[in-house]
């Protein structure tokens, strides 16, 4: 059901910022692994590559990018094994169904805005039975880019109902933020998210950073308090 006009959002990725699907994530590919041969890898070692979706766990778990000639196929038998167990054991972050609950009581709509193929984002978020439900689940090609390019983002407010300007995003790695603020809305920076060593959530640009769930009410407060977007903030 889409918000009404003056409501505001708050807009997360999925992978990493709202649910923990790395468990899965890592399953899938350590299955593809096995196909091939291959023992599997600690999920440790997989974790921080989870937000970039099928890519990241090629990379860590085949040694393989786009580009490579087996690298589609490879990508499609991953889809279709992590499609086979996609709640197995993926939840959300702790606190976050009460951080978006005293969200939602407090005038809030929200959305999920991810990468992940819709045709498994969809499906995972109806999984997930959150109350109240998100007003759009927006895909890595429900668009035509996805993000860094703010077209997602924007897709998401025009069937949410809300303006750019009412919308904070939430997400847990730099390309999120730059989506974000490319869109023109206020950011926060999920810093307990997939994140790899030599990376860091504070020099992303972030209105504001956050380090677990639990403090996901008061930072969309604190973003929403800052003011008009601006192109130098």
């Amino acid at each position: 059901m889409p918000a009404s006009p003056e409501t505001r959002a708050v807009l997360l990725d999925l992978d990493g910022t709202l649910l923990d699907t790395a468990p899965d994530l890592a399953g899938a590919v350590n299955a593809l692994r096995g196909e091939h041969g291959l023992s599997p890898l600690p999920i440790t070692d997989l974790r921080p590559l989870c937000s970039w979706g099928a890519r990241g766990m090629l990379r860590g778990g085949m040694d393989i990018e786009p580009g490579h000639p087996d690298y589609e196929t490879l990508r499609d038998r991953f889809v279709s094994l992590y499609r086979s167990r996609l709640t197995e054991a993926t939840q959300p972050f702790p606190g976050m169904r009460e951080a978006l609950a005293a969200l939602a009581a407090d005038g809030w709509a929200w959305g999920v805005v991810t990468n992940k193929f819709e045709s498994l984002a969809v499906p995972l978020m109806e999984a997930m039975v959150f109350e109240p439900p998100p007003v759009c689940v927006i895909g890595g090609d429900s668009a035509a880019h996805p993000k860094p390019h703010p077209a997602p983002l924007l897709l998401a407010c025009e069937r949410g109902g809300v303006a750019p300007a009412d919308c904070v995003y939430v997400g847990d790695s730099a390309r999120d933020i730059a989506a974000g603020r490319a869109a023109g809305m206020r950011t926060v920076a999920a810093a307990y998210g997939y994140i790899e060593a030599d990376d860091a959530a504070e020099t992303w640009g972030a209105d504001v950073l956050i380090h677990d769930a639990a403090e996901l009410a008061m930072a969309i407060a604190e973003a929403a308090g800052l003011g008009p977007v601006t192109a130098d903030r």
